[in-house]
């Protein structure tokens, strides 16, 4: 009888182990993801083994918001231009150069003269778990001598982004230099990820509207967005 005791116990103790190596692999696993839902985005990637110099088996998902659209056509350029026309074929320029990139998958809010809410533009992003947003807007006053570039953030984890693609933009196109800002436009308030509103230059001034609408300075502009995110997730 005393042998049968033992090795019962020694069958339980045995069984007891199992169970708290299993609870405790567990609870490291769910600690493990809280970890990475904590990280901001570029450290879940380098987390995944991306670094600089190295590929990713996955690419970087980038929403692009042509800002107006369809009712709401936003400011009119000197030339009579409306916003929404030249947002949309910047955004279209971006769209096709980052989809000949394999680091990146890009999207777009709209694609066409539609109006689309700001909450739904966000929601778009959200949903689909993006990396950034980018949205594409012109700037305008009615002083045509007012001129330069400027990139919006709302969070703090916006911030690298805004000052990177505003950098690039400043240096492709030769605008003055405005400045990087913190506002609390709607679209980057909803955003769950790091996004951003540029404004590359001002189209009611008649020299900046006339590169921002030529097909030359669209490509700068494109480029110059595209380097800056290459440059803000990590030279491939």
């Amino acid at each position: 009888m005393k042998r049968t005791g033992s090795t019962k116990g020694l069958a339980g103790f045995i069984l007891l182990f199992c169970i708290l190596i299993v609870i405790g692999c567990a609870l490291a696993a769910q600690n493990d993801r809280r970890s990475g839902m904590n990280m901001p985005l570029a450290d879940r990637h380098a987390g995944a083994g991306i670094g600089p110099g190295e590929a990713s088996d996955k690419p970087y998902k980038i929403m692009i918001d042509p800002g107006h659209g369809g009712k709401d056509p936003g400011s009119e350029g000197s030339g009579g231009e409306w916003e929404k026309d030249s947002n949309l074929a910047l955004a279209a320029k971006l769209y096709d150069l980052l989809k000949q990139d394999p680091a990146f998958e890009p999207r777009m809010t709209r694609t066409d003269d539609t109006f689309v809410e700001l909450d739904d533009r966000a929601a778009m992003a959200n949903d689909w778990h993006a990396d950034v947003m980018i949205s594409i807007h012109g700037n305008a006053f009615e002083d045509k001598t007012v001129a330069g570039t400027e990139t919006y953030y709302r969070f703090d984890d916006g911030l690298r982004l805004a000052d990177i693609i505003h950098k690039q933009l400043v240096d492709a196109l030769g605008f003055e230099d405005r400045g990087v800002k913190q506002e609390s436009l709607k679209v980057l308030s909803l955003s769950t990820m790091p996004a951003v509103l540029i404004e590359p230059g001002y189209i009611t001034n008649p020299a900046e509207e006339a590169v921002m609408l030529s097909g030359d300075g669209q490509s700068r502009e494109a480029q110059a967005i595209a380097d800056g995110l290459k440059q803000y997730f990590g030279e491939r």
